[in-house]
């Protein structure tokens, strides 16, 4: 939990965030305005995470990367000018993250996750961190929990794209409406007279980390009668394929090399079908042909979704996602699903 007791809003913070303050309160925003961020992978989704995050009006927001600015970089990832290419993708986004609201301290850090210990990651209130090995989601998320700090990770490839979130234990409010009874005057012809009331209430959510999410079994009856439910979707299995080429190839699937990735990643979708015993069609082709680069549009869905949940876990307003987001490109359409629990 982000404590604000020490926090007051200058006259300059109170004009810039005063629609925010309208919106969630000036509770919430003092939290906001407490809380450390850190971003780990300033790839296209990692622009969007950090773009959303600071105009927020968080207190600070570190940019971790220890890759270099490519070509690919420029269809996506809007922090890094055309001619910082060659250069470090943290340092490169500096100049423009910081310009999007310079009340944010916003910091660079090039070192790779290998390279930094575990308290590096328990400085920070939230960390969300894109483009990492499960083994470094695992890790970082076992960081964040035994120093009771969230973490959210996700990723986008081609058109897919998804986010994961662990709050640990969370408490936020949540406002109700209610319709209440209004007493009538005897003469009052109307029968059933009521008015609307908000009341505020206060709520936990309860999460599972990472290892737990992706290590379901799906041979209990719950998952099963997942997949055959009308709502079943493959996104998760589509998810553990893509972490999987990551993990295994050391990298994302390449537009160079798409033939022979496709194919590659058509033969893990096999494996996976056959290891987990899912349906032959469950995972179709096409989900698996357009995964290549960042698409900016599905970067700026999936990264608005992140910053979203940042801001709500932060300011302990509104119910989280709990506990995984997708973004489904064949159907067009984003959904939250529980796993793990």
């Amino acid at each position: 939990m982000v404590e604000n007791n020490d926090v007051e809003l200058s006259e300059a913070e109170a004009e810039q965030y005063d629609r925010q303050i309208r919106l969630w309160g000036l509770e919430s925003q003092k939290r906001l305005r407490a809380s450390k961020v850190l971003i780990i992978g300033i790839s296209g989704l990692g622009a969007e995470i950090a773009k959303n995050v600071i105009l927020s009006g968080v207190k600070s927001v570190c940019l971790l990367d220890n890759e270099k600015v490519k070509e690919i970089d420029q269809y996506s990832q809007f922090l890094a000018p055309p001619d910082k290419i060659g250069e470090n993708r943290a340092e490169a986004s500096l100049q423009r993250a910081r310009a999007l609201n310079p009340m944010v301290d916003v910091t660079s850090e090039t070192r790779g996750v290998d390279d930094l210990p575990d308290s590096f990651f328990a400085e920070f209130d939230i960390v969300c961190a894109t483009g990492l090995k499960q083994e470094q989601l695992e890790r970082i998320n076992n960081a964040c929990r035994d120093n009771n700090k969230k973490f959210l990770c996700g990723d986008v490839w081609g058109t897919f794209g998804y986010m994961f979130a662990d709050l640990v234990d969370h408490e936020y409010s949540e406002e109700i409406v209610q319709h209440k009874a209004v007493k009538r005057a005897a003469d009052d012809t109307e029968k059933n007279a009521r008015e609307t009331v908000t009341i505020t209430v206060k709520r936990r959510a309860i999460y599972v980390p990472l290892q737990n999410a992706l290590s379901v079994d799906w041979s209990k009856p719950e998952m099963r009668s997942r997949l055959r439910s009308r709502r079943g979707d493959p996104s998760y299995f589509v998810l553990k394929i893509l972490q999987r080429f990551r993990d295994e190839q050391n990298r994302n699937p390449d537009p160079a090399k798409r033939k022979a990735d496709t194919a590659l990643l058509l033969k893990m979708r096999d494996e996976l079908v056959q290891e987990l015993s899912i349906p032959v069609n469950f995972i179709t082709d096409a989900l698996l042909t357009d995964v290549f680069g960042t698409v900016a549009c599905s970067a700026a869905v999936v990264g608005g979704v992140i910053g979203q949940e940042v801001v709500k876990a932060v300011s302990q307003r509104e119910p989280p996602h709990n506990n995984m987001f997708f973004f489904n490109p064949i159907k067009c359409v984003g959904f939250v699903e529980l796993y793990g629990q």
